[in-house]
């Protein structure tokens, strides 16, 4: 979003503008209502399968039309959308995503469900960009980012918990849906407590920012490492089932690692400030190539659950550096609100690609290309570096 209100200069931790703790905590909350879905679709999607409202293959379309949208919306009411109306404009995005929930409980049919999902997702991404671009402003985006992924993986965990154990067994599908639209219709009392405005960054938000070797190196990195974790997460039941392990027993270990991803958030919001981006990063990247490795060498059931367990845990450690990176690479801060747009599109991209690569019943090629998507975000960092290195030479 492009600001026009010129008015604000920074004060403390804010680069412009002194947006209230309530207001931050608001701002993020509208965020974290737009990535509900993301630690719900196993849930919420499982269900639709199950009672037969999709096939397999329409399961995938389903939910990569939706994580698509989420990142092409994010996109476009960031670089777009002017910052004014903020409470307004979280209001009516809360309204449009309550009602593509509605659509969804009582839509009949693969494409009627794949619409009114990336109806939602296009929602949800300008939810998300509500928070971002306030993040953006931070002089301490790190921090506020590691609250911001705190925030929505805890609400993850409370109403998927909420959807398995009540929802779904008496009302299906439907009531999980018809929930997420009660969230965004009680979520407007808190929209009108968000900054009406956001003030203007110091220099002009222009995709022109994007558009350069640093920002692309940088939204690269960041979009591979997250085709990494999408291809794993996606295929983690059948993968599971090769090796001999029931999906209860994956279903139970894809609840502990939610459980767990709030503890990586947790751990990154304390350390974020004391390890290097890069360092954190290429560590990370290294953990995931293992993760990946042992997931395709046949491990036994102890061995997967401290695999899938470590992939959790460094999902969301690793965003807070993902943000420095970000705003390393563009001073003026526009390559970090595609942050989310990057990390989504990895998501989505990731098992239709792996998909590819299945032959048959071997699923093993999946975590032999979140392998090799590691690496590729870990060389992605590398190559960024080298260019930072050469600009400012150049200087």
């Amino acid at each position: 979003m492009t600001s026009t209100d010129t008015g604000h200069t920074g004060s403390g931790d804010w680069l412009v503008g002194n947006p209230t703790g309530r207001q931050l905590a608001s701002a993020l909350w509208i965020g974290s209502v737009g990535l509900l879905i993301l630690g719900l679709q196993p849930v919420l999607l499982g269900a639709l399968f199950t009672e037969g409202h999709v096939s397999g293959d329409e399961l995938a379309l389903v939910a990569t039309a939706e994580m698509i949208a989420i990142a092409i919306g994010s996109a476009i009411v960031a670089m777009l959308l002017s910052a004014h109306n903020m409470r307004w404009k979280s209001a009516a995005l809360l309204l449009l995503l309550g009602l593509a929930n509605v659509w969804t409980a009582y839509a009949a049919g693969a494409n009627m469900l794949i619409a009114a999902r990336a109806l939602a997702g296009l929602a949800e991404g300008g939810l998300v960009a509500v928070a971002t671009e306030l993040i953006a402003r931070s002089r301490r985006a790190e921090r506020i980012g590691g609250y911001f992924v705190t925030m929505q993986t805890l609400a993850q965990c409370a109403l998927a918990l909420l959807l398995a154990l009540y929802v779904i067994p008496s009302a299906g599908s439907a009531g999980g849906f018809i929930v997420l639209a009660i969230v965004c219709v009680v979520s407007l009392a808190i929209a009108f407590t968000v900054p009406s405005d956001y003030a203007d960054l110091p220099k002009e938000e222009s995709l022109a920012n994007v558009l350069t070797a640093p920002s692309m190196t940088a939204l690269l990195s960041v979009f591979c490492y997250f085709m990494f974790f999408g291809a794993v997460w996606a295929f983690l039941e059948p993968l599971g089932a090769q090796y001999g392990i029931d999906g209860r027993t994956v279903g139970l270990i894809v609840s502990a690692s939610l459980a767990v991803q709030v503890l990586g958030a947790m751990t990154a919001t304390v350390f974020e400030a004391r390890i290097d981006y890069r360092l954190a990063i290429a560590a990370i990247g290294a953990v995931a190539f293992v993760s990946s490795l042992v997931l395709a060498s046949g491990p036994d059931l102890i061995t997967f659950w401290v695999a899938a367990l470590v992939m959790g845990f460094i999902l969301l450690f690793i965003v807070p550096y993902q943000i420095r990176l970000a705003i390393t690479a563009d001073e003026t801060r526009t390559a970090v609100l595609l942050v989310p747009a990057a990390q989504l599109f990895g998501l989505a991209i990731g098992p239709v690609a792996a998909s590819l690569l299945i032959d048959g019943k071997d699923f093993r090629p999946v975590p032999e290309f979140a392998a090799t998507s590691a690496i590729a975000s870990a060389a992605l960092l590398g190559l960024f570096i080298l260019v930072s290195r050469r600009r400012r030479a150049v200087a």
